[in-house]
């Protein structure tokens, strides 16, 4: 028989943060990990409409890392367009992705209608890109898996999924392909996350892809409880609000349980109000309480962590928290200010230089929240400017990715070298600084992935063989 290879193609993600979409082609099956929207600058954005360079009927099976929208959003579009096989994910990426994904065309509908009721659409009619019973569809195809289990997808590839650290469920991917290893990380958690045990992978991969989201900087190595209380009590002393656009999934989560610490050990008032507005967080959190088991606090602590946050149901009680006038500690998404009910709160705050603006994750280029970073003198919400007087600022170290110096962690934590480090999901300034460092202190050959671009991964010598059983561990069959 002729000699056959194995290729990573990546449809999103390369060369940029999001998007992530990568395909692992081998003889007579393909896998994809990840489905995720382009977010960001309307030049990505744009991206979800055209076709994929590929027939999606022609996929075989899809592992999901977690349940961000970058990694999930795409789904129902691929299933709607004829992708037939299943999703496999671990039960807290499951719910997750169901709430971000009804969240998601729920906006979709509502942009689309507005779209027409005003006629400002290029497109006539306007259409949302999936709708709630394209997201239906989608569900029926999700499959819940074990972590640190293998399941076996074909008599010559099997996979396992290890806790990343990244948010609640999220993994890192092991697929184990003709006898060799390729290990998908997903977006890799922090070494010391406020909830969170630190990100695990196997011992050793022949090639790893690899995300690279902060391989240029490094994250402040400060107590997160000390510049959260600095943060607080300076905006007390100026008597102003203390508005934290947060990622509903993770980082709102992680907050909450920082300043539930900060009262408990009476580093800020016990009587500041805290609002969490956000619908998808106030769910997200709902998850949180019952996957108690994939976090490092007990089940009781969870709870309680929510016992001083009043959650705003709609967007009348966003009107009043925002005439409220004492002080107070405000968490809304998105967390990039790209939409949500963040924005009518910078709409009030941003003018006024009694109140800081904390930023606590990635912004992506293109959005309010990296212009914001960049010291704009003022920002665009809903076709008007509004000037930017508060105080922003921003916490680097409660970010849910791993910087630089933890990715180097990460990759020199297996036992061996692997062949090639492919880097993806990360903006060509990140993935070069990092390429550079692991070529230099590794000593391992990096490639940083261009987007449709196929790279062969290795040549199977002899396919008639098959794949030899790996270890005695007990496997579940998913393809007949």
């Amino acid at each position: 028989m002729e000699s056959q290879s194995v290729y990573l193609q990546s449809l999103g993600a390369a060369e940029t943060v999001t998007g992530s979409k990568h395909l692992l082609i081998a003889p007579g099956f393909k896998l994809m990990v990840d489905c995720g929207l382009f977010q960001g600058i309307k030049s990505l954005r744009e991206r979800n409409w055209v076709k994929p360079p590929v027939d999606v009927t022609t996929i075989d099976a899809i592992l999901l890392t977690h349940a961000h929208l970058d990694h999930c959003g795409y789904l129902p579009l691929l299933i709607k367009n004829g992708y037939r096989g299943k999703v496999y994910m671990s039960e807290p990426t499951r719910d997750l992705t169901e709430l971000i994904l009804r969240d998601s065309a729920k906006l979709q509908e509502e942009d689309a209608d507005k779209a027409n009721r005003h006629g400002y659409s290029k497109r006539n009619p306007a259409l949302a890109l999936y709708t709630t019973k394209d997201v239906e569809a989608a569900l029926l195809k999700f499959v819940t898996i074990d972590v640190l289990k293998e399941y076996r997808l074909t008599p010559n590839i099997w996979f396992k999924f290890y806790p990343a650290g990244h948010i609640l469920g999220a993994c890192s991917v092991e697929v184990n392909c003709y006898d060799k290893t390729v290990l998908f990380s997903g977006d890799i958690g922090r070494y010391q996350s406020e909830m969170l045990p630190a990100p695990q992978h196997p011992k050793a991969a022949d090639y790893i892809v690899m995300e690279s989201t902060y391989g240029d900087r490094l994250h402040k190595t400060s107590q997160l409880t000390d510049e959260l209380a600095f943060v607080i009590k300076d905006m007390l002393f100026h008597g102003g609000n203390l508005l934290i656009p947060c990622f509903a999934v993770g980082r709102a989560q992680d907050v909450i349980h920082l300043l539930y610490k900060l009262k408990q050990e009476k580093e800020i008032p016990v009587s500041l109000p805290v609002f969490l507005d956000s619908p998808m967080a106030a769910s997200a959190s709902r998850t949180l309480l019952q996957h108690t088991d994939w976090v490092m606090i007990s089940a009781k602590e969870c709870s309680q962590m929510f016992s001083g946050v009043t959650i705003s149901q709609d967007y009348q009680q966003t009107r009043k928290i925002i005439r409220q006038k004492n002080s107070k500690i405000i968490l809304a998404a998105s967390g990039m200010m790209t939409g949500g009910r963040v924005l009518e709160y910078l709409k009030h705050y941003l003018p006024d230089a009694k109140n800081t603006i904390l930023l606590i994750g990635f912004q992506a280029e293109g959005t309010r929240g990296r212009a914001l970073l960049n010291q704009a003198p003022e920002i665009k919400i809903h076709g008007q400017y509004y000037p930017v007087r508060a105080q922003v600022k921003e916490i680097g170290g409660l970010s849910a990715h791993a910087d630089q110096g933890e990715l180097l962690r990460w990759l020199g934590e297996f036992n061996s070298k692997p062949s090639k480090v492919y880097l993806v999901h990360g903006e060509p300034s990140a993935q070069e600084a990092l390429r550079v460092k692991i070529k230099d202190e590794c000593k391992v050959n990096t490639i940083i992935v261009k987007e449709n671009q196929p790279e062969l991964l290795f040549t199977i010598k002899n396919q008639e063989t098959g794949a030899a059983e790996v270890n005695d561990q007990p496997q579940v069959s998913l393809h007949s």
